[in-house]
């Protein structure tokens, strides 16, 4: 489920006076206020090559857009797969409370993935088949790891994909985009959080209970808020992460 109201494209509307909007729209010119060399045909021209121009650009980046979809659904798809896996490693090693919050993790990244493949399908476009590679280390690491991919797509993935689909006018995809992005911003410090615990031996003081929003992946850990803060889904729709 992947649409929620609202983007922050807004059109504004304007009120108008008649009288007022034909002076503007027809203002009197006299033939001699004409510069030397300036015609109609060369303004005509002038006014064709820029709406080709826009129009280049606009195809350009919708090109790149779906290509940006492509990448992130990939990376997105990895990241459950990997977030899943640390998670068992976890338990191993005794962090059930680490083990919990690669859980919910992994099923946000999911949800983000589904909305990326959602919106190419939307486009006419198929999502590439996904063969996660990535190596399980012990937990400190896994967590280093963590926080070194969701720090990328903050500072740079995700703003850089956001721009670009916007320059395409692409709503769905700005959209399942902005989720992923604002998601990662509450997952960053989740993960750094838990390093610190574990490095100060106090992993049993990190929370045993999350829950994950079934449209933007947005997760929250203790108790579910009233109404995503990101999709405004209700939280009564959030999925309850606290066992294994």
């Amino acid at each position: 489920m992947l649409l929620a109201a609202g983007l922050w494209m807004l059109l504004p509307s304007c009120g108008s006076n008649t009288e007022n909007d034909a002076a503007l729209q027809a203002p009197q010119t006299n033939q001699a206020e004409i510069p030397a060399g300036v015609n109609e045909k060369d303004d005509d021209e002038a006014g064709e090559k820029e709406g080709k121009a826009a129009q280049n650009s606009s195809g350009d980046a919708g090109a790149v857009t779906v290509q940006n979809l492509r990448t992130a659904f990939m990376g997105e798809t990895t990241a459950s797969a990997k977030y899943a896996d640390y998670a068992k490693k976890a338990q191993e090693e005794g962090y059930t409370e680490i083990a919990l919050l690669f859980k919910a993790a992994s099923m946000s990244e999911k949800i983000h993935a589904a909305n990326h493949k959602s919106v190419l399908e939307e486009l006419g476009e198929k999502a590439p088949e996904v063969s996660p590679k990535f190596t399980v280390k012990t937990t400190k690491e896994n967590l280093e790891d963590a926080i070194a991919g969701e720090s990328y797509e903050i500072a740079t993935m995700y703003p850089e994909f956001l721009s670009v689909a916007g320059q395409a006018g692409s709503q769905l995809a700005l959209i399942s985009l902005n989720y992923a992005y604002k998601t990662e911003q509450k997952h960053k410090p989740l993960y750094e959080k838990a390093l610190a615990a574990l490095q100060g031996n106090q992993v049993n003081t990190l929370p045993t209970q999350y829950f994950v929003c079934p449209t933007c992946g947005n997760t929250y850990d203790g108790t579910a808020p009233k109404r995503c803060g990101i999709s405004m889904t209700g939280g009564e729709r959030f999925v309850k992460v606290n066992s294994l």
